[in-house]
């Protein structure tokens, strides 16, 4: 696994700047760090291989993240009134694995949802596939591992 400082640097870069953008509700710019075939997926365990075969919290294509985003926009959307913030607070970026063009990263986070009086906290472990499309990195894959997927959960909003 030998890579550049500066495409480590720019790897864990990207990480923290996907956690910014979904902060600051920049959610058409984070919509387009996803490739064609990009997945966000939260699976029911850390143990899970696929999200096919097995249920998931989480398991949304481009398609249905695009749908998300659009209902968090519209404003008489019931679930957002008021509307939900996040937090990421993230460790600095592993790098888990490499091959020419594709990167695997893991990074352990504490993840705070808020709306109105109500105030959620889950602690993840957060692995992004990352891949050099047309000399820009890209998300093939973000799968959210969280500590407790396999309790009974509130409804998250928001992108973790």
């Amino acid at each position: 696994m030998n890579i550049t400082a500066s495409m480590r640097d720019a790897l864990v870069d990207f990480v923290y700047d996907e956690a910014r953008l979904l902060d600051e509700k920049h959610f058409d710019a984070w919509y387009e760090l996803f490739t064609d075939d990009g997945l966000y997926w939260i699976p029911l365990s850390a143990e899970q291989q696929d999200g096919l075969n097995h249920v998931s919290l989480m398991y949304e294509d481009r398609l249905l993240l695009k749908l998300r985003i659009e209902r968090l926009k519209q404003p008489r959307a019931f679930s957002q009134q008021p509307p939900s913030r996040s937090l990421h607070v993230l460790q600095r970026p592993h790098l888990d694995g490499a091959e020419p063009g594709c990167y695997r990263l893991r990074t352990p986070m504490i993840y705070t949802e808020t709306r109105g009086d109500e105030q959620l906290m889950f602690a993840a472990t957060v692995l992004h596939e990352i891949v050099e499309r047309e000399g820009k990195l890209m998300m093939r894959c973000k799968r959210v591992n969280l500590l407790n997927a396999d309790a009974a959960l509130p409804s998250i909003q928001l992108f973790m």
